[in-house]
């Protein structure tokens, strides 16, 4: 009897809990007296005021004041708080700080009360029972699936403490090379949308003007004069068409491209081979998959369960698709090496440093290092291109803005010449 009655218990006490967690719960603040008729303070995780209040009667204490903790709503949750939240985390587990404070102490003392209350949610969920890597999974959108397996593998073996560490600096590593690409990327972006501001302006407001002025002179016009006066009559009769069209062309390109895979692997590969971007891109991505995978063998993860995270950690799905291709090969035998010289992703250095790494034994660490070797070619890659596109960048606004000048003013000098 005793043995049918203990699955039905189980049964209850998941459907409990999994009531529990469908059931919106809040945190408040309460003030109340113990049985010595000492004022105590503390917090509570409830449903309710009501709830609160029965709790806390339970207890022996008399409430006197109840306030449901507000979260602000903050900025969004990014990831570098991510990493400095584990960084913190790390930091703390290892000085013998215990888990449930040190999610008290980072969530409290975040400046962005988004990551507080994820914080004190994740608290919330480990005090109830389950384990970190559970409390984290239960949030994909913040914790992805290399994150969690990592945080798992520590806590199977006993290491949370170093595997923190690891992935904090896994984590930073990443945010510092994506930092890189998207300021080589911001700065011609940027000046590309101001010169196309400017130009607007230009001819919507500026020619216009000058055109009255030269339609009194009653004599024909230059020819470049003439092609920038029907640019603008084109501007100022369709502006809200174009600018309406470019919008909206920018919009749709975008939706598209979060919903098709198939256009994220065409335009994945085309910005690998892009001329001067592409090489940057290329190896900044060989870099990611590098550091990610050194990363989870060093951790103890299995290769062919750590090939699973690293093409998405790439982040590009030419390398997500070449990936499980080579996943496929490792689990049927194949050695690493020979899988990634089989995808034709991987230049002949990389795949050389892996056939070291396989045969001495040290396969993390010769991952590591060749993601040492590119994240530096991507900071020197960016800097060089940087140097190339500043002078480039202002010969090309130069040509558009001083074009357009030049010919406005080409009647006022023939004008002048005739008087």
């Amino acid at each position: 009897m005793a043995t049918a009655a203990n699955p039905a218990r189980q049964q209850r006490q998941q459907q409990q809990q999994q009531q529990r967690h469908q059931t919106k719960e809040y945190i408040f603040l309460w003030t109340g007296k113990n049985r010595t008729g000492k004022i105590i303070r503390g917090e509570l995780r409830a449903a309710s005021e009501t709830v609160v209040n029965a709790t806390l009667r339970r207890q022996g204490i008399l409430v006197t004041k109840i306030t449901k903790q507000k979260f602000r709503g903050g900025r969004k949750v990014k990831e570098k708080d991510i990493a400095l939240f584990t960084r913190q985390l790390a930091t703390m587990m290892k000085s013998g700080v215990p888990l449930l404070q040190t999610f008290d102490i980072v969530g409290r003392g975040h400046d962005n009360p988004g990551v507080g209350k994820l914080l004190l949610d994740i608290k919330a969920d480990v005090e109830s029972g389950s384990s970190l890597s559970q409390a984290f999974r239960k949030y994909p959108a913040y914790f992805d699936q290399l994150y969690c397996n990592l945080v798992s593998a520590g806590e199977q073996a006993g290491i949370l403490e170093t595997l923190l560490d690891r992935l904090a600096t896994y984590k930073e590593k990443m945010l510092a090379i994506k930092s890189k690409i998207k300021s080589a990327l911001f700065y011609p972006t940027a000046i590309l949308i101001v010169s196309f501001i400017v130009t607007a302006v230009i001819m919507i407001f500026v020619i216009p003007a000058f055109k009255e002025v030269f339609t009194s002179f009653g004599a024909d016009l230059p020819t470049l004069t003439q092609v920038v006066i029907d640019m603008s009559d084109f501007f100022v009769k369709w502006w809200l068409l174009i600018f309406g069209g470019i919008f909206a062309g920018i919009f749709a390109f975008f939706y598209a491209w979060k919903r098709s895979t198939k256009m994220q692997f065409v335009l994945d590969r085309f910005f690998i081979r892009m001329p001067i971007f592409g090489p940057i891109i290329l190896k900044s991505v060989i870099a990611r998959w590098t550091r990610t995978l050194s990363t989870m063998f060093a951790a103890g993860v299995p290769l062919v369960e750590s090939l699973e995270s690293v093409g998405g950690a790439a982040g590009n799905y030419v390398y997500r698709d070449g990936t499980r291709h080579i996943q496929d090969e490792v689990s049927t035998g194949t050695s690493l090496t020979a899988a990634m010289q089989n995808s034709n992703l991987f230049p002949n250095m990389v795949t050389q440093m892996v056939a070291i790494g396989e045969e001495a034994g040290s396969l993390d660490s010769m991952l590591g290092k060749v993601a040492d070797f590119y994240e530096g070619e991507v900071d020197d890659a960016v800097e060089a291109m940087s140097s190339l596109l500043e002078p480039l960048i202002m010969v090309i606004l130069g040509v558009l803005i001083g074009g357009l000048v030049v010919a406005m003013y080409l009647p006022i000098f023939k004008l002048g010449a005739v008087v």
